[in-house]
C-alpha cells in the first residue's frame, strides 16, 4: 500500500514543483538546475560510494561485519537513483540520503526493526547434523577394459 501511494504521489509532487520553479525561474534555467544537480549528483554518488566500498574491502579484509558498509551503500545506490531521476523533491530525497549522519540514524532505524531468527524454531537442532561413516578404497585402478586411445588433439593450444 505505501508502495502504490509513492508512486501515485511523488510524480505528482515533482510536477507541481517543476510548474511552480519553471514560472519562478522559466524554462532553461529550471531544466539547467535539473541537469546540474544530476551531474553534482553523480559525482557526489561516485565519491561516496568508493569511499564505502573500500570501508566494505578493509571490514572483509578484517573479518568484521559488513553490515554496516554495505547498508550505507544501499543507501547511496538508493540516493544516486532519486539523483539521476529529474526533479527536485527526488533530488532533494538523493542529497539528503548522501549526509552519512542521516544514514547513519536511517540504518539504526531499519536494524531496530529487524528480527534475527537463527535456525529453525520447530525443529531440534540435533536433527541437523548428519551422522555418517565412509571407507577409503584407495587410488583409483586403472580400467582395462577400455582401449587406450590418445586425446583428439582438439584441446590443446
Amino acid at each position: 500500500m505505501w508502495l502504490l501511494l509513492a508512486f501515485i504521489a511523488v510524480p505528482l509532487i515533482e510536477i507541481g514543483l517543476f510548474i511552480q520553479v519553471g514560472g519562478w525561474l522559466t524554462l532553461w534555467p529550471t531544466l539547467g538546475i535539473v541537469l546540474l544537480t544530476g551531474i553534482i549528483g553523480t559525482i557526489l554518488v561516485r565519491r561516496q560510494g568508493l569511499r564505502v566500498l573500500g570501508e566494505l574491502r578493509t571490514s572483509m579484509s578484517q573479518m568484521r561485519d559488513p553490515l554496516s558498509p554495505l547498508a550505507h551503500g544501499a543507501l547511496i545506490l538508493f540516493a544516486g537513483a532519486l539523483l539521476l531521476t529529474p526533479g527536485f523533491f527526488t533530488d532533494t530525497i538523493g542529497f539528503l540520503l548522501l549526509i552519512p549522519q542521516l544514514r547513519q540514524w536511517i540504518i539504526k532505524r531499519i536494524v531496530a526493526r529487524v528480527v534475527v531468527v537463527r535456525g529453525d524454531a520447530r525443529r531440534p537442532a540435533s536433527e541437523d547434523v548428519i551422522d555418517g561413516d565412509y571407507s577409503d578404497l584407495g587410488p583409483p585402478k586403472p580400467d582395462d577394459t577400455k582401449p587406450n586411445i590418445p586425446p583428439s588433439g582438439w584441446t590443446k593450444h
